[in-house]
């Protein structure tokens, strides 16, 4: 579980900005304790602000962060997506990032700093017991390790520049490493996360987008298309897990109440343009009942919201399984505000959400905040000089906003700033409707 992210001078975020997960109000169904930790956790936080205040920017934090663990021996041969607040020393002064979670119950410490050339320092430290300890530490290219990780010396082979440890490590199966940096990576994008607009290091600048892939596989009888038997297993243990698998599925597709009653996959066979030869075509089709009838839809003849939904259906339920994080951007774009509510209901369910998954948001709907604690909210804001501010609710108000307060009525009331300032003085006077 995530404990904080802290980030400094990436974007409109010039100044060391910090996203706590760890809980105010701890005595609640919807924080988990760790003994170890000596507080406790949420599973839910949302981040809400005016338009171009950076909310998406700390999203967009941790995506960066996400992707380097995940791609930089890959592709930032040609140079680091560094991605520096424009204004002032920015561009002349690293990034940094430090990202704090718990993996199997047990505390670590990531921080890495960086410039458009080189990692200047990456660090992981874990903490066994609550003592500190060293799992490596690098300064430049110089690098050491824990005493008996042996197995990690052959990291220093492949160390460049601009490669991360994090990402090297892992290749020799050093469990403690690899899996953090699992964590890391299985950390779940959605929503259109800005990539950067500068070089991205990754061959594209499109921002992330939904998928039905991922969902669609939760429905997908063919066990060609699922993870081959291992010894251990058979087709039949294989195909009760998928039956297993698609019940989920199902059942949050129709808690939507969208009027969708199941899901086929068709197969058609078509022939190639140009050729003689044929190919296996898939159609996703979602089956529509009505009180007398039902019938399949092809799928691209659905509304936007439906897609949405059911879009994040299969990322939602890989998030509950392995117990990771949820990064969802713009939560209510194309959900009805009973759909975004229902989705953080999933997250806050320890009988669902018994792995202690997480979801952190941004988002504008407001009716939201009914149904989130005051540890819960975070606001942005951005002062003149473009830098952005992050705040979290209780420590903004304190003990003068009560868990039992209406959020929402506080904060259009504007109770907690974070509301865009809007003047209609310009605009008449641009129309000519005043002097």
């Amino acid at each position: 579980m995530l404990i904080r992210f802290e980030v400094e001078n990436f974007r409109s975020l010039a100044h060391e900005t910090e996203l706590s997960m760890v809980a105010v109000d701890s005595d609640r169904d919807e924080a988990v304790k760790f003994d170890l930790l000596g507080h406790s956790l949420l599973k839910v936080a949302g981040i809400y602000g005016p338009n171009a205040s950076g909310k998406s920017n700390v999203l967009a934090a941790l995506a960066w962060l996400r992707d380097a663990v995940s791609m930089s021996l890959r592709y930032w041969d040609d140079g680091i997506p560094y991605d520096p607040f424009a204004f002032g020393t920015g561009p002349s002064t690293p990034s940094r990032f430090t990202l704090e979670m718990t993996v199997d119950g047990v505390r670590f410490e990531y921080t890495l700093e960086v410039d458009s050339e080189k990692v200047i320092r990456e660090e992981l430290y874990h903490y066994p017991k609550k003592v500190r300890r060293k799992v490596f530490e690098r300064d430049g290219k110089e690098l050491s390790f824990q005493r008996g990780l042996g197995k990690l010396s052959g990291t220093k082979e492949l160390l460049t520049d601009k490669t991360l440890v994090l990402s090297i490590a892992p290749r020799f199966e050093e469990p403690l490493v690899s899996s953090f940096a699992r964590q890391v990576r299985n950390i779940v994008l959605l929503g259109p996360i800005p990539l950067s607009q500068r070089r991205t290091g990754y061959g594209h600048r499109a921002p992330y987008r939904f998928s039905q892939v991922s969902t669609a596989r939760w429905f997908d009888d063919s066990l060609q298309s699922r993870t081959q038997p291992t010894l251990f297993e058979s087709e039949a243990s294989l195909l009760e897990e998928y039956q297993s698998d698609r019940a989920k599925a199902l059942s949050l597709l129709r808690l939507a109440d969208l009027g969708i009653d199941d899901v086929r996959i068709d197969e058609e066979e078509v022939q190639l343009p140009h050729s003689t030869k044929t190919t296996i075509m898939r159609n996703l089709r979602l089956v529509h009942k009505t009180s007398s009838n039902s019938a399949p839809l092809d799928y691209d003849d659905e509304s936007r919201g439906t897609k949405t939904w059911f879009e994040i259906i299969g990322p939602t339920l890989d998030a509950l399984t392995r117990g990771s994080i949820v990064v969802f951007d713009e939560l209510d774009a194309g959900l009805h505000p009973t759909l975004s509510a229902e989705l953080v209901r999933l997250f806050h369910n320890s009988d669902i959400n018994s792995l202690g998954a997480q979801l952190l948001f941004t988002s504008h709907d407001t009716s939201l905040l009914n149904h989130l604690n005051r540890d819960e909210v975070w606001f942005t804001d951005k002062g003149s000089d473009g830098v952005t501010v992050l705040g979290s609710l209780a420590e903004f108000a304190g003990e003068r906003v009560r868990t039992s307060q209406n959020l929402e009525r506080g904060y259009l009331h504007g109770r907690f700033g974070a509301l865009p300032q809007i003047n209609q003085l310009e605009l008449l006077q641009a129309l000519g409707l005043v002097g």
